[in-house]
């Protein structure tokens, strides 16, 4: 009897509700909004009912007489799942006592981020994710551990290739970080330690990954013209994923410098190429024309740095070095197109300065902008936005499939603060490149299925109720160039974890975000 007494629960079930079992009372229901479930379906009005930290009710409320603890009015509004951001550098802010909340990314809807990017991810998972733990967190974090954070712990700041034991203990690092919940390994062979590292080095440590199903995520060797050109950088990235067999992942993915303007394409085909030959390639972007860096990595190439700080600051004074790196200056400002395109944004020690591109120093000065470069990396350096992208090229990025949203939040940039409701205005509303529901899926359900992200990214019974609800006429970035610290309005609801972050358009004192772990 038992197959008989299934099937006529479950036709029960169907015909209460197609999204879900018969809820009597759920803790919050958020009621009568335009749902965008994240799948990139249709938008269509219903109700969402939350209990505890997850969905529990999608559809009509009242034809299920459904009661409530809670009702948020959600008529006019959208609703849809938290955005999940696959390339940030927040773990210093949810570290920090006064920063934890994250409170720039929950004001742009994103209730989930990625660290340790750019290779700078931590070995160690398990004690960062337990001091995240217990003194709580804004938003739900995932780990990747990081090559060049590896790298630098086995070899030091060295040009050098690690011998067989070296690499053993490289492989090791990798797998500790993995077995402790991360969700990848990510690499930044354009900076330094990582760009020292061979291609072989970087698939055999790879291959580690492969067993837990990780992803390599890499900001690739060049995305420019600097050392082996962007589309050779591309190659060898799918290389590694095609040697390894583990699923590649394209950070900020771009055409950076006017070497290289116009050929998204060619980096276009040559990973459909390889999506065609079964290798699973995907990518991110933040839709900025600036990217954002710091002079030393904008302008000195990396020998420079090899040996750490200390070498560093001793060749930038090293007469017989110096008109090899003036040389190698000049060169890389024609590359990031001109003075004029390298804003200061951050960390200079001349407050004064910040705000003023290159150029404009250079006239304050007195000195032509290479020595101005010179100076300022002698002072101790400073971060820069530097305009270095066109529009053809984002926008052939953006609306690949495989393309999804992200900000690589840096200080003094407004990407940290906007990036997602920058892209909503500029490319859904004003330039109509996106549709909403589009938008919506690169921001949400293809980062969560990139990265295995259990049960979220979408609205659906079961998953973790990390909901935002959002007002589409008022969803605007305030962060820009001159005030990139202005938070974002619009959102008027954020749930993580089924705890209201934001209520009505406020924040609140909530700290249930989650340190998700792989496979958990």
């Amino acid at each position: 009897m038992r197959p008989i007494t299934y099937f006529f629960s479950l036709l029960l079930t169907l015909l209460i509700g197609s999204c879900g079992p018969q809820t009597t009372e759920v803790d919050i229901l958020l009621k009568g909004g335009k749902i965008i479930d994240g799948t990139n379906r249709s938008a269509f009005v219903g109700d969402v009912g939350i209990i505890g930290d997850t969905i529990s009710f999608i559809g009509n409320a009242d034809e299920s007489n459904l009661r409530a603890k809670q009702v948020v009015d959600a008529s006019g509004l959208t609703v849809c799942p938290g955005f999940i951001d696959p390339h940030t550098h927040a773990l210093g802010d949810l570290d920090s006592k006064e920063r934890k909340q994250n409170i720039n990314y929950l004001t742009q809807g994103v209730t989930t981020v990625f660290v340790g990017n750019d290779g700078r991810g931590p070995f160690d998972v398990a004690k960062i994710s337990e001091k995240l733990s217990s003194a709580g967190i804004g938003t739900n974090v995932a780990f990747f551990v990081g090559h060049g954070t590896i790298r630098q712990e086995v070899l030091g700041t060295k040009d050098v290739a690690p011998n067989e034991d070296e690499l053993d203990e490289m492989k090791t690092l990798v797998r500790k970080g993995m077995e402790e919940g991360a969700f990848g390994l990510s690499t930044g062979l354009y900076y330094s330690p990582g760009s020292f590292s061979t291609t072989e080095e970087v698939i055999e440590l790879t291959k580690e990954i492969v067993p837990y199903e990780g992803v390599y995520e890499s900001h690739i060797r060049d995305e420019s013209s600097y050392n082996i050109g962007l589309i050779n950088a591309v190659k060898e990235t799918i290389r590694i994923g095609e040697e390894s067999g583990a699923p590649i992942h394209f950070a900020h993915i771009k055409a950076l410098g006017v070497d290289v303007w116009g050929k998204s394409a060619e980096v276009i085909q040559l990973v459909e190429e390889a999506r065609g030959r079964g290798i699973t390639v995907t990518g991110d972007q933040y839709p900025w024309k600036a990217s954002g860096t710091s002079i030393r990595g904008a302008l000195v190439n990396r020998w420079v740095s090899e040996g750490g700080n200390d070498q560093y600051k001793k060749r930038l004074n090293d007469k017989n070095l110096l008109p090899k790196i003036r040389a190698e200056i000049k060169e890389n400002i024609r590359r990031r197109g001109g003075a004029e395109s390298l804003l200061i944004s951050a960390n200079y020690k001349d407050k004064d300065m910040i705000g003023l591109t290159l150029a404009e120093i250079s006239d304050k000065m007195g000195l032509d902008p290479v020595e101005t470069a010179l100076a300022i990396e002698r002072n101790g350096g400073a971060s820069v936005a530097s305009f270095n992208m066109n529009e053809e090229d984002i926008i052939n990025f953006m609306t690949q499939e495989w393309v999804m949203t992200s900000s690589d939040g840096s200080t003094g940039h407004p990407r940290k603060f906007a990036s997602f409701p920058e892209k909503y205005r500029r490319y859904v509303v004003e330039n109509q490149v996106l549709t909403l529901e589009n938008f919506i899926y690169k921001s949400s359900a293809l980062t969560a299925s990139t990265f295995t992200v259990e049960k979220r990214g979408s609205l659906k019974v079961g998953n973790f109720a990390d909901v935002i609800v959002f007002d589409e006429d008022e969803y605007n970035p305030r962060a820009n160039f001159s005030e990139p610290t202005n938070l974002s309005e619009g959102v008027k609801y954020v749930l993580v974890n089924g705890q209201l972050a934001i209520e009505n358009g406020n924040l609140t004192e909530a700290l249930s975000g989650s340190v998700l772990r792989r496979n958990q």
